[in-house]
């Protein structure tokens, strides 16, 4: 009887044992393969890579946070990953921190654009995406797949944060930090009011938007000079009613003759396309409103690099990525009546490394 019991012991001795090891398991940190994983949401062919400090389908109970960084217009979502895993490692989270990073791959490019060539290689089965600076429809405004007009990027996304609320995968998770910069900030700044995950996972989730170039704006408003603050604070939350006291008002309803596709989307809520048309302009304002969202503007961020975007609909938003991030964070307070927080990091430029590496970028993306 004792020894037909000891096969059954030895198993369950090695069932521990890998189970205790995969547990112990660190972070992982390169940009290899072995970092890395690919998922679609169900019923869709196309796939996306994702780098992961950790797999997503693997029972893990010390991951407490989860960071999700969407990449550039360069879609250089391995640089990007560094860039985190450096954050994890300076705020001391790096061990209990899941970290994810989506490539949003485009074989999309026409000759002499302007966004990088938009000419990735692609695998197998992965999701060929619009990059095209010009179109209303690329990857970094929930455009859809090139090749499954059912996806959208936005359907990645919610892919992403559902397999991180997972409760008997990561039962110890409390928050999700989603952030982007630059075009990562145009996707960021946009999911957060278009989310259709968010309120479906029961996971607190908060949105980190970092220099993007242009906003959507939710009605005909737009920013006066007066929208910029006399006084810039750096490094501390900017104060959203801080408006110069000369007369006149901070937002005025935008003359539509001298620039006819200010508010269509992705500057503005008409003609949007698919998965952002799923609610109506009262249902978006709303979703703007209430969630949690701060606005990471570097303070040197003045100059038109990193393909800056000069149509007349994105500069009806101000004159450069910094007044307008400081434009639309005024404005969603005052005129939206949200509670949005902005802060304008020092010395930083069109720099994603320098925003979140920096001291007071840090305490967001990983929360204690």
């Amino acid at each position: 009887m004792q020894r037909s019991e000891e096969p059954r012991r030895i198993m369950l001795f090695g069932i521990l044992i890998a189970a205790s090891t995969a547990a112990l398991s660190p972070a992982c940190t390169s940009t290899s393969m072995d970092c890395a994983e690919w998922i679609k949401p169900a019923g869709k062919a196309p796939r996306t890579l994702v780098y992961r400090t950790y797999p997503l389908e693997t029972r893990n109970e010390k991951v407490v946070r989860a960071f999700v960084f969407v990449h550039g217009i360069l879609r250089d979502a391995d640089n990007h990953f560094r860039t985190a895993l450096a954050g994890a490692f300076l705020s001391g989270t790096l061990d209990d921190t899941l970290i994810v990073a989506p490539r949003f791959a485009s074989n999309s490019g026409s000759p002499g654009n302007e966004t990088g060539d938009c000419h990735d290689p692609l695998a197998s089965g992965e999701a060929n995406w619009i990059c095209d600076s010009a179109r209303p429809d690329t990857w970094r405004s929930g455009g859809t797949a090139i090749d499954d007009k059912t996806l959208s990027s936005f359907d990645v996304m919610d892919e992403i944060v559902r397999r991180i609320a997972r409760k008997d995968v990561f039962p110890n998770l409390k928050t999700i930090v989603v952030a982007g910069h630059s075009a990562g900030g145009q996707f960021v700044v946009r999911y957060a009011m278009l989310s259709q995950a968010q309120d479906k996972i029961g996971t607190d989730i908060s949105y980190l938007v970092a220099n993007p170039s242009s906003y959507a704006y939710v009605d005909k408003l737009r920013p006066t000079s007066n929208a910029i603050p006399a006084k810039i604070t750096v490094g501390k939350q900017q104060d959203p009613s801080s408006t110069p006291s000369s007369s006149g008002p901070a937002f005025v309803p935008f003359d539509g003759k001298t620039c006819a596709g200010y508010d269509i989307w992705p500057y503005g809520l008409k003609f949007r396309p698919r998965y952002s048309s799923a609610l109506s302009d009262t249902q978006v304002a709303r979703n703007l409103a209430t969630r949690r969202v701060t606005y990471l503007l570097g303070e040197a961020d003045v100059l038109p690099l990193g393909v800056f975007d000069t149509s007349c609909a994105a500069m009806a938003q101000g004159a450069n990525r910094l007044t307008r991030g400081l434009a639309f964070h005024a404005y969603v307070n005052q005129a939206q009546h949200a509670h949005h927080d902005a802060i304008v990091v020092p010395f930083c430029s069109h720099s994603q490394r320098c925003i979140f590496t920096s001291d007071v970028a840090l305490p967001l993306m990983f929360p204690k």
